[in-house]
C-alpha cells in the first residue's frame, strides 16, 4: 500500500510540473496559435496579390499559379519555423531547417535538366520572345505556337505534328519569330528566255502582281534581274504582305505564280525550258560525224547493226511448190 501511495505522489508531483509549465508557457501558446493564424492570413493576401502583379508582366497562367502556390508555400513555411521559435523549439527549427538542406541539395542534383528547363520557362514567360499563335522556327522546327509550358514548347509543324521542343533549348538556340511583326516578305523566282526585252518583262511582272492576296500596297514591287542561268535570265520578284498564318504566306505565293504566268501567256513571253548546247567545234573537239564513225573504247571496230533475215513461213513454201508443178 505504502508503495501505491509513493508511486501516486511521484506521479501528482510531475503532473504539478507539467501543469506549471503549461500555465508558463501559455502566453507563448497563445501567441504562437495567433502568429500561425496571422501566417494563414498573409500567405493568402500574398499569393493573390502575387497573381495580379504577375499579370501584367506574363500572361502565362502555369507561371502565374507556380509562383502564388510558391509565395504561399514560402509563407507558411516561416510562419510555422517563427511559431517554433516563440514556443522555444529552436533545436526543433534548426534540425528542420539542415535537413530541408539537405533534400533541396539532393533534388538539385537529381532534376538538373527539369530545373534547367523550368528556368528557362520562366525567363520565357517574363521575356515572352513569342506567344501562342505566333509562327516560329528552332531547332530545326518551323510551326505555330500552341502551348507554352513551364517545362516545353508545344509547336504544331504544318503537317500536323506537335513537337515539344524543351524551354533549355529554346532558350540557349536561335529563334526567329514570323509573326512577331505582321509582315512578311516574299521572293519569287522566275526565269525567261534570253530573247526576251527584259525591261517589259519587268513591266509586265508589276502590272500582273495587282490584287495579290494580303499584298502590302504601300510598299513596292520589286523586280530585280539575279544572273544569267543556264537556259534562261532568272530575277527576283519581292513584294511584302500581311502575315498571321502561314497559310497567307502560302496562297499569296501560289496567286503571284498564276498571275505571271497569265501575264507571260498573254503578252508572249517565254519561260523556256531547260537547254543543253553540244558544242564539238570547240578547240580540241571533234566533228560528230566523226565521232558517230569512231569505235567506241575497247572496240577494234564500229559497231555495225544487222538484221537478221526473216524466217520463212512454211505455208510459202508449199504454194511456191505447187506453183512449179503446175
Amino acid at each position: 500500500m505504502t508503495e501505491i501511495n509513493e508511486a501516486f505522489q511521484l506521479l501528482w508531483r510531475k503532473l504539478e510540473i507539467w501543469l506549471k509549465q503549461i500555465v508558463l508557457m501559455l502566453p507563448n501558446l497563445f501567441l504562437a496559435m495567433l502568429v500561425l493564424v496571422l501566417t494563414f492570413f498573409a500567405a493568402r493576401l500574398f499569393r493573390k496579390t502575387s497573381d495580379k502583379l504577375l499579370i501584367r508582366f506574363t500572361h502565362s497562367s502555369a507561371l502565374n499559379n507556380l509562383v502564388g502556390t510558391t509565395v504561399y508555400v514560402a509563407t507558411l513555411t516561416l510562419g510555422i519555423f517563427f511559431t517554433l521559435s516563440i514556443l522555444k523549439l529552436d533545436k526543433t527549427v534548426t534540425t528542420l531547417l539542415a535537413g530541408a538542406g539537405i533534400i533541396g541539395l539532393a533534388l538539385g542534383f537529381a532534376f538538373q535538366d527539369i530545373a534547367a528547363n523550368f528556368i528557362s520557362g520562366v525567363i520565357i514567360a517574363f521575356r515572352k520572345p513569342f506567344v501562342v499563335g505566333d509562327v516560329i522556327e528552332t531547332n530545326e522546327h518551323f510551326g505555330t505556337i500552341e502551348r507554352i509550358n513551364l517545362r516545353t514548347v508545344d509547336i504544331r509543324r504544318q503537317t500536323g505534328e506537335l513537337v515539344k521542343v524543351p524551354n533549355r533549348k529554346v532558350f540557349e538556340s536561335a529563334l526567329t519569330n514570323f509573326s512577331h511583326y505582321g509582315i512578311r516578305r516574299i521572293d519569287l523566282k522566275v526565269g525567261v528566255s534570253y530573247a526576251e526585252d527584259l525591261e517589259r518583262v519587268q513591266q509586265v511582272v508589276k502590272d500582273a502582281m495587282v490584287g495579290i492576296r494580303n499584298m502590302i500596297d504601300s510598299k513596292e514591287v520589286e523586280v530585280v534581274y539575279e544572273e544569267f542561268g543556264g537556259s534562261s535570265i532568272n530575277f527576283l520578284v519581292r513584294y511584302w504582305i500581311q502575315y498571321k498564318r502561314q497559310t497567307d504566306f502560302v496562297y499569296a505565293k501560289s496567286e503571284a505564280i498564276i498571275k505571271i504566268k497569265k501575264a507571260f501567256d498573254q503578252h508572249k513571253i517565254e519561260i523556256p525550258f531547260p537547254i543543253t548546247t553540244l558544242n564539238f567545234g570547240v578547240k580540241g573537239g571533234k566533228d560528230l560525224s566523226i565521232e558517230m564513225k569512231e569505235p567506241p573504247a575497247g572496240l577494234d571496230r564500229p559497231v555495225e547493226l544487222k538484221v537478221a533475215p526473216k524466217d520463212p513461213d512454211p505455208s510459202e513454201d508449199q504454194d511456191q511448190t505447187k506453183t512449179a508443178g503446175e
